[in-house]
């Protein structure tokens, strides 16, 4: 058997942006990380004013250092290739607060809720030391009964498809010589 190494990356041509608003940067910043931490601050000093008002001395690092972290960390390459870990934490975030709908017969049907899978079995690892603390009750409660937690769907189903070229000949007898006549003449 013959292994094969890939021993470079994906391409990764990435914009810089050199100049902003008249002052140099340098050798420049890379404008999609830039741009999403502009956003970010924008978004998180909004809600920080609304709720707080205006930053004072002690207050002004919790005002900005939270996006600035974020977007450092967020925007480094994740473990999979051409993906950030914010787009990680992101993806990881909604499923634990909303699941995920399972494809069910390759999508032929709809899951219903019952097949969905359920917050116990999507937060229980997480959770477990707070199950003993004095927030117990209220995190069982919201977990859900763990005899809900569904068993395994059963082995799974091994397919034999085996793929077949029809020529035009088969295509015609398939269709009727009558429906390929209709047809040449629309």
């Amino acid at each position: 058997m013959r292994v094969g190494n890939t021993y470079t990356q994906h391409f990764a041509l990435e914009t810089k942006q050199h100049e902003i608003l008249g002052i140099d940067l340098g050798e420049g910043a890379p404008r999609r990380p830039l741009v999403m931490g502009l956003v970010l601050n924008g978004v998180w000093w909004a809600v920080m004013l609304l709720v707080f008002g205006a930053p004072s001395k002690p207050s002004f690092t919790a005002y900005f250092l939270p996006p600035l972290i974020v977007t450092v960390y967020g925007a480094q390459r994740a473990s999979i290739d051409r993906r950030w870990k914010i787009t990680q934490w992101a993806i990881g975030i909604r499923y634990l607060v909303l699941g995920h709908r399972p494809i069910v017969s390759g999508g032929r049907r709809a899951a219903t809720r019952s097949e969905w899978m359920n917050r116990r079995a999507r937060w229980g690892t997480r959770l477990e030391f707070l199950v003993d603390s004095p927030l117990g009750g209220p995190i069982e409660r919201w977990l859900g009964d763990e005899e809900s937690i569904p068993q395994g769907a059963g082995a799974p189903i091994r397919l034999a498809a085996r793929p077949r070229l029809f020529g035009p000949d088969a295509v015609v007898k398939a269709y009727g010589r009558k429906a390929m006549k209709q047809r040449g003449k629309s």
